[in-house]
């Protein structure tokens, strides 16, 4: 019988607000008890001194890009799982824009049987995946959505911006009935034109094309009325303005069926951070202005956004060493979105524990509408136990991830993941 018994932990747990020390008891992958102490344990239980560690609810990611299949020299589906797990992540949803795209059962069926000859049911961590919306995900014809909700699909996504709103209304029609989460990204890509960079004072400063806000908000607002219309319930993916946090929040105060998240990045960092011209910073969405940044913060703490995503987005070391112009956009981020979001915001006192804790698991979850991990006795583990305090080198040695295309490359960082524990049936 394996038994752990973590003492004297941290434990935070979203769905009840609490943050307490207590010692935690687990015994063949079930919480068996919460207190203070345990006094009671297997006589061969593992027992570890966790004085200063945080225990949550393992992260649950929204959405993020894998290299595999079609694109292995930048991600593996094995490396990817790996760097998934050291960032503390128990569930991972990929977006279906690979090559072949996620369009058709064969494809979903086809990627669930490489993961199981991969032994991935034997780590601690759900890889699920989101259906196209369209073939190839090329925005001009539906896909077979209830073929793909039967492969078992998470729900329905692009993961791009999607410019036909005769296409976006048909499909929201069409998915009503499935009762699966809808994600789509709002982005008028005909007047993003060749902006890199979020227009503004400091894109003029840097001579980068600005890509302007109306580029996001005029097609949040038009996907808010096709929502409005249909009453298709959909999550907005990438959000990354003050003002689509102001549509969003009249949104729901209207009583439309949505959620929101924006990305890790775009919580830490603002459009004053480009100044080195890092092509690791090109994004998509661009990094927001300051008061954009400043909105997105607020608009998680009060619950008008509901999530941070990671969008990982690996590319391998020769795409990336381009231009800052000319570099494709996107950054990994499954090993770094945990410590770098609690050194920048709850160890300086910005957010609380359970406010970061809840953005990244309990929160993703439901978005997912799925159930969150509970920490609670007879429950399976889904946990996640992290170092706030541990030093680490973010280098080729130390990331489990194929690509490198952070800003943090070369840097110490602290905060690292210990353990993550997913036990069958949670």
């Amino acid at each position: 019988m394996t038994s752990e018994l973590l003492r004297q932990v941290r434990v935070l747990d979203p769905v009840s607000a609490t943050d307490r020390v207590a010692d935690v008891l687990m015994v063949e992958g079930i919480i068996q008890a919460i207190a203070d102490p345990v006094v009671d344990w297997p006589a061969d239980a593992q027992i570890r001194d966790c004085q200063g560690w945080v225990l949550g609810p393992g992260l649950v990611d929204l959405y993020s890009h894998s290299g595999e299949p079609g694109f292995e020299a930048r991600e593996t589906l094995m490396s990817l799982a790996q760097a998934a797990i050291a960032g503390g992540w128990t569930r991972v949803t990929l977006l279906p824009d690979t090559q072949p795209a996620l369009d058709h059962p064969s494809q979903v069926e086809g990627l669930q049987a490489h993961c199981r000859q991969l032994g991935m049911g034997n780590l601690p961590l759900q890889v699920q995946v989101w259906g196209a919306l369209t073939l190839e995900t090329q925005g001009t014809q539906m896909a077979e959505f209830a073929d793909l909700a039967t492969a078992g699909v998470v729900g329905f996504t692009d993961g791009k911006a999607l410019n036909h709103s005769g296409i976006v209304r048909r499909s929201l029609e069409y998915l009503q009935p499935l009762a699966k989460p809808v994600a789509l990204w709002p982005c008028d890509l005909n007047l993003t034109g060749n902006g890199v960079m979020r227009e503004g004072l400091t894109s003029l400063q840097l001579g980068l094309p600005g890509n302007p806000v109306i580029a996001e908000t005029a097609a949040l607002a038009a996907l808010l009325e096709l929502i409005a219309a249909t009453g298709t319930p959909v999550h907005l993916m990438r959000i990354s303005t003050a003002r689509s946090v102001e549509l969003i929040q009249e949104a729901k105060a209207r009583g439309l069926p949505i959620t929101a998240s924006t990305t890790w990045m775009h919580v830490l960092l603002n459009s004053d951070h480009l100044q080195t011209y890092d092509p690791c910073l090109r994004l998509d969405p661009p990094l927001g202005n300051p008061g954009d940044q400043t909105a997105l913060r607020e608009g998680l703490q009060q619950g008008i956004l509901d999530a941070i995503a990671v969008d990982h987005a690996p590319y391998t070391y020769e795409e990336k060493t381009v231009a800052f112009a000319e570099a494709p956009p996107g950054a990994m981020g499954l090993e770094l979105a945990l410590p770098l979001l609690w050194q920048g915001l709850v160890t300086p006192g910005l957010w609380s524990a359970l406010e970061l804790w809840s953005c990244l698991s309990t929160r993703p979850a439901l978005c997912l509408q799925q159930s969150p991990a509970l920490l609670v006795p007879g429950q399976p583990a889904e946990l996640t136990l992290f170092n706030p305090d541990l030093t680490w080198v973010v280098d080729s040695q130390t990331l489990k991830s194929r690509a490198s295309n952070t800003p943090w490359l070369g840097q110490t960082l602290v905060g690292q993941v210990v353990q993550t524990w997913r036990s069958i049936g949670s």
